[in-house]
């Protein structure tokens, strides 16, 4: 008897291992299911998990069968069981124990799929758009009657912006959960070094006096920030066209010995123009037939190929909108990471600044551009306009986290703003170098020191927590750019004064309406679901103007009606250099 109980015990366990097989399959199964419609892969991945489950289920079956052979009934006797079946039981059960694991660890670090991540950005952002648009209106009823209204309108404003505040919270917890933060390191870091590494393969040829080549002068005529956006458009271009960059920079009006004497060479195999054959840009097929071609600046690139912003590669771009909010924004921090890799002596001077300025987290980065901006390319904002969002973000991280301080650190080319901002706002801690505000002057400008002292500014206005400045700024896109290499996605890490933000040169940025509007006013411009809208900027205050495509005019709609329209381009895509990627991390 005890052999019979013996027996059906395995019988049991293995009927319970492929029972809990079972439901493990069909729990994934549903969740995998709702995302059938989004890519190929996994369409095949559910066929795959359909054929095992089936055979699963007759193998399931087979072991029913035989637990029914082993039932002994009463009065009969009980014949033993060879120790070959048990030998075979043990292993369906060892091979199912396996099954399990093998399913987890595919499954178990997928992380969110990607219409669950479209609808939490979209929340996001309809939150934020409705509270911009709600302030706006609030604050015109305070005309009507001041003395009546004011205290009416502070407390709703007060009320309203708690409640702003606790969603935002509750979507950054859910973008926490289940693992789904890890998830997002992990695929931020994969992705980093997968065009990281691309870009090095490019840039380091075997043998340089064979390679094909894209020279690109950095003295354009304008101000650091514009000269690296020049030679981050450069990179694009030589990165499409399979050219390793060439960068000029002798001379430079900010370093007379060049580039590398700050930022580490592009290349350690092929830094010389020379070839057999030297072209200016056509962007035609005998292009390709010329070993170095020269690159005017964006203004006069003529024809424009694709490969220009705010699209992404074609083979990234299902990654990369799973994973950030302006994939775009992503694509131009990549090639910005790439050049800004600072010297040895630059990396020490930035450490030893933090140290020295105290600087700490939490703490909310705040750029103020007045001296050559103000009245040409952007209008005057006082102090006060900044500190007002500064203000918002620290009581959202109060939501989220301890408060020691409330530090700001505030870069600007105005010496003065420093004291100012001290005095008005004594309850914050303002970390700043007024010597670098000194040194960005328009008679100081041009010099090694300006030049160390604006790349310091952008590093830490990169490394806070919450920018906010004005995206009129080249300074300002830049420390943006810089941002998101520093975190999964930091999209939304930003207020911007005046513009939303953009890249000097690039195509047309558009966006597709998903509802209907009928316009309210004049200025109001009707939308069809469906409609491609030609973006001009963003009010801030619920509303974005732009041009209807369909309809061909210009006016504002509500800027939640709308969603981004991704421009994707066939990038090459590199193999050999993702070939030797793979072979690293598998011998890691």
């Amino acid at each position: 008897m005890r052999l019979w109980t013996t027996s059906w015990r395995w019988v049991a366990l293995v009927l319970l291992a492929w029972a809990m097989l079972l439901f493990f399959m069909g729990g994934h199964l549903v969740r995998e299911s709702q995302h059938t419609h989004e890519t190929t892969h996994t369409r095949r991945e559910l066929a795959n998990i359909l054929t095992k489950l089936e055979r699963l289920k007759q193998q399931n079956h087979e072991l029913r069968r035989m637990a029914q052979a082993l039932r002994i009934p009463e009065g009969q006797s009980v014949k033993p069981v060879s120790a070959g079946r048990l030998r075979f039981l043990e292993e369906q059960l060892n091979r199912a124990k396996q099954e399990i694991r093998n399913y987890q660890r595919v499954f178990g670090d997928v992380g969110p799929g990607r219409v669950q991540e479209d609808y939490r950005r979209k929340v996001e952002r309809g939150v934020r758009e409705f509270w911009y648009f709600l302030r706006s209106e609030v604050k015109k009823l305070s005309h009507v009657d001041p003395a009546a209204l004011q205290t009416h309108t502070d407390t709703l404003l007060h009320d309203l912006g708690h409640q702003q505040r606790s969603i935002l919270t509750d979507l950054h917890y859910l973008s926490q959960a289940d693992g789904a933060g890890d998830w997002r390191e992990k695929e931020a870091k994969d992705l980093s070094n997968l065009v990281q590494n691309r870009i090095s393969y490019l840039q380091n040829p075997p043998d340089c006096s064979k390679a094909r080549k894209l020279v690109c002068n950095i003295n354009k005529g304008c101000g650091y920030g514009c000269q690296l956006h020049h030679v981050v458009y450069c990179f694009m271009i030589a990165y499409g066209t399979e050219r390793t960059l060439v960068l000029e920079s002798h001379s430079w009006r900010y370093a007379p010995n060049g580039w590398e004497t700050v930022f580490r060479p592009l290349s350690n195999t092929c830094t010389e123009r020379t070839g057999a054959s030297t072209g200016h840009w056509t962007g035609e097929d005998h292009d390709r037939d010329v070993q170095v071609v020269e690159l005017p600046i964006v203004d006069s690139l003529h024809p424009r190929p694709p490969y220009l912003p705010l699209a992404i590669p074609e083979d990234l771009a299902p990654r990369l909108q799973r994973l950030h909010g302006d994939p775009s924004v992503w694509w131009v921090s990549q090639f910005v990471k790439y050049l800004v890799r600072p010297q040895p002596w630059l990396e020490k001077e930035m450490q030893e600044a933090g140290i020295k300025l105290g600087f700490k987290h939490p703490i909310i980065g705040v750029h103020v551009r007045r001296t050559d901006k103000v009245g040409t390319e952007a209008a005057f904002h006082p102090i006060e306009e900044y500190m007002l969002h500064v203000e918002e973000q620290f009581q959202l991280m109060a939501q989220r986290m301890q408060l020691d301080k409330k530090r700001v650190y505030l870069a600007t080319d105005d010496p003065s703003l420093l004291q100012e901002a001290k005095s008005k706002y004594p309850d914050y801690e303002f970390i700043s170098d007024n010597s670098i505000s000194w040194s960005a002057g328009l008679h100081n400008r041009y010099t090694e020191n300006s030049l160390k002292g604006v790349i310091l500014d952008i590093h830490f206005l990169s490394q806070t927590d919450f920018l906010v400045c004005t995206f009129s700024s080249q300074v300002c896109r830049v420390a943006y750019e810089i941002m998101q290499t520093l975190h999964p996605d930091a999209s939304s890490y930003f207020y911007s004064l005046d513009d939303i933000y953009y890249f000097g040169g690039q195509n047309a940025h558009n966006q597709i309406a998903i509802y209907a509007h009928r316009p309210r006013t004049a200025e109001d411009v009707a939308l069809e679901p469906g409609d491609v809208i030609g973006v001009a900027g963003n009010h801030w205050d619920g509303y974005s103007k732009g041009l209807n495509r369909r309809l061909g005019r210009t006016g504002l709609y509500p800027s939640y009606k709308v969603k981004e329209k991704i421009e994707t381009v066939k990038y090459p895509t590199y193999p050999e250099a993702d070939k030797l990627l793979n072979s690293e991390n598998r011998g890691k």
